[in-house]
């Protein structure tokens, strides 16, 4: 079986970013037709801790994000696993509230922006889990 499997694999190429297979259907990975059989529930869960936990590590490469108390820094998280982290250094001006720990202003930095609007409610709830510090 093993032989099968890579042999399977040899034959349907790996791309790890979405693309249209001969019959324009939406393929990743092996092969994988995500048009007609989506992905289960466990897949999910499984891409999803593979996201959070990629967050964590970007994030914790810089010290505006490792001086922040749980809560800010589990705002941020959301934040990034929402924008990605190469969006999310662009809110320079709430970048630079959490180095000073003026979190009124960073919550307020937040919430001026096309993505806040873009996503309503979870912005206001990043924002106050930022300001109540």
């Amino acid at each position: 079986m093993m032989n099968l499997k890579e042999w399977i694999k040899k034959q349907e190429g790996f791309s790890s970013l979405p693309y249209l297979d001969t019959k324009n259907r939406l393929t990743i990975g092996y092969g994988r037709n995500i048009g007609d059989n989506g992905i289960s529930v466990q897949e999910a869960e499984f891409l999803f801790n593979n996201d959070f936990e990629r967050c964590k590590k970007e994030l914790s490469e810089y010290q505006w994000y490792m001086i922040q108390p749980v809560i800010v820094q589990g705002a941020l998280i959301n934040m990034c696993f929402n924008l990605g982290i190469k969006r999310l250094l662009g809110f320079k001006k709430m970048i630079a509230a959490l180095y000073i720990k003026d979190y009124a202003k960073a919550a307020k930095e937040a919430l001026d922006s096309q993505w806040a609007t873009q996503v309503g409610q979870r912005a206001k709830d990043i924002a106050v889990m930022i300001s109540e510090q």
